[in-house]
C-alpha cells in the first residue's frame, strides 16, 4: 500500500492571538513543547511514514517557515496553494498531486496544530483505517468521544450496528455531520452517545476522493478535472486561475457531508485541537489553585487562571477564570469563557487595518 500522510499547514491561528500571527501561526509556534507543534505532528508520524511519504501543503510564505522548521522533508513534498481558500481546494491540490504518480495511493490528511499524547494508538488506528480505505470505496475519519457538551466543535452522528472490523478496530457508518451546535443541542448529543466531535482528520485513496467528487460535488469535480490538467501540464499560472475560482469552503461541506459510504473510528488517542487559550489550562501543568502559566506568576487569590508572560512577572490579585497573553506589542485581557471570541477581535482589528498587529 503506497501511503501518505498530507499535513494542511495554511491555518492562521486567529484564535491564539497576539501570540499567533499571519508571519508566525500558531503550527509554527512552540506552544506545547519546546518543538513547533508542526515539528510535533512530524515527528508523530515518522514511525509510519517515510519523509518521502510526508506532505505539507500552505501558502508560500508558511512554506518558507517550514523548509526551516523541517529541513529533511523534501522540497517537492511542500507543496503551494496559490491562495488560501479553506480546506476544500487546499485538499484537491494536495490529492491531485499524488493522484497522478498513483491513484490507488492512500491518503491520510491531518491537521499541523493538532495534540495528541497517545501517539501509539492514533498510529495503529492510522494504520487500520489505511487499510479500509485501500479496500474499499470509502472515506475514513475520526470521532473524538466528547468530554463535554462543546459548541466550539462540529459533531458526527453514527452508528454503532454493523461496524467493519479491521485490525482489530471498529469502523462505524457515519449517519451525519453536525454544524456546531448550541449549548442545549450538545447536551442532547452527550445524552444521545452516538455522536462524537469532528476531528478534521481524513483517510481516503485518491482515485475514491475523485469518485465521491464526481458522484457528490459535481461543481467541485469540475475544479479536480482542472487542477489535475494544470499539474499534468505543470501550469503553475493556470493552477492560479483555478484557485482565483474555486470557492472557498470546508472539505467537511464540499464532500464529507454529502458523501456516502463514510466511516468513522474512535479517535481515543489523547486528542485536541488545542483550538483556543483556555485549551491549555488542560495540557500545561497546573499550580495548587489550578492556574497554568509561561513565565512567572504572582498569584493572591488567584484561580483557574491561564497566564503567558515569558520572561516577565504576572501579578493577579482576588481574580479567576481569566486569560492574560502578553506579547511585545499587545496585551490580551479576557474570561475563559470568552476566548473564543479573540478570533472575533481578529476580525475587527482587519476592519480597522491594524496590519502592523496581524
Amino acid at each position: 500500500m503506497d501511503f501518505f500522510a498530507v499535513i494542511m499547514a495554511g491555518g492562521v491561528g486567529s484564535r491564539f492571538w497576539p501570540l499567533s500571527r499571519e508571519k508566525t501561526p500558531k503550527q509554527f509556534l512552540p506552544i506545547i513543547s519546546e518543538k513547533s507543534m508542526i515539528e510535533e505532528t512530524v515527528q508523530r508520524l515518522t514511525p509510519l511514514f517515510p519523509e518521502s511519504n510526508i506532505l505539507t501543503i500552505s501558502n508560500a510564505a508558511q512554506a518558507q517557515t517550514i523548509k526551516t522548521l523541517l529541513p529533511n522533508l523534501l522540497e517537492d513534498n511542500i507543496l503551494i496553494e496559490p491562495q488560501g481558500k479553506n480546506t476544500a481546494p487546499s485538499l484537491l491540490l494536495a490529492t491531485a498531486s499524488i493522484y497522478l504518480n498513483n491513484p490507488s495511493a492512500v491518503l491520510a490528511v491531518l491537521p499541523a496544530d493538532h495534540l495528541i499524547t497517545d501517539p501509539e494508538t492514533f498510529l495503529r488506528k492510522l494504520t487500520a483505517g489505511a487499510h479500509l480505505a485501500s479496500q474499499n470505496s470509502e472515506l475514513i475519519t475520526f470521532g473524538i468521544p466528547p468530554t463535554s457538551p462543546a459548541t466550539g466543535y462540529g459533531y458526527i452522528r453514527f452508528s454503532r450496528d454493523k461496524p467493519k472490523h479491521v485490525q482489530n478496530e471498529n469502523f462505524y457508518s457515519v449517519q451525519e455531520f453536525k454544524e456546531k451546535p448550541d449549548y442545549e443541542q450538545a447536551v442532547h448529543f452527550l445524552k444521545e452517545g452516538t455522536y462524537f466531535w469532528n476531528s478534521g482528520m481524513f483517510l481516503w485513496q485518491a482515485k475514491t476522493f475523485a469518485q465521491k467528487l464526481e458522484q457528490h460535488s459535481p461543481s467541485m469535480y469540475t475544479y479536480w478535472l482542472k487542477i489535475l490538467e494544470g499539474l499534468k501540464k505543470k501550469d503553475l499560472h493556470g493552477i492560479a486561475n483555478i484557485f482565483s475560482e474555486i470557492p472557498a469552503i470546508s472539505i467537511d461541506y464540499a464532500l464529507m457531508e454529502k458523501a456516502s459510504e463514510v466511516r468513522m473510528c474512535e479517535g481515543s488517542f489523547g486528542w485536541s485541537d488545542v483550538g483556543s487559550w483556555s485549551a491549555l489550562s488542560e495540557i500545561w501543568n497546573k499550580d495548587e489553585c489550578g492556574n497554568t502559566h509561561r513565565g512567572t506568576p504572582l498569584p493572591l487569590n488567584a484561580h483557574n487562571c491561564l497566564i503567558y508572560n515569558p520572561g516577565k512577572l504576572t501579578a493577579l490579585i482576588d481574580v479567576q477564570d481569566i486569560i492574560v497573553v502578553n506579547t511585545d506589542d499587545a496585551l490580551l485581557v479576557c474570561h475563559k469563557d470568552s476566548d473564543q471570541k479573540v478570533k472575533e477581535l481578529v476580525n475587527t482589528l482587519k476592519k480597522k487595518n491594524k496590519k502592523e498587529l496581524l
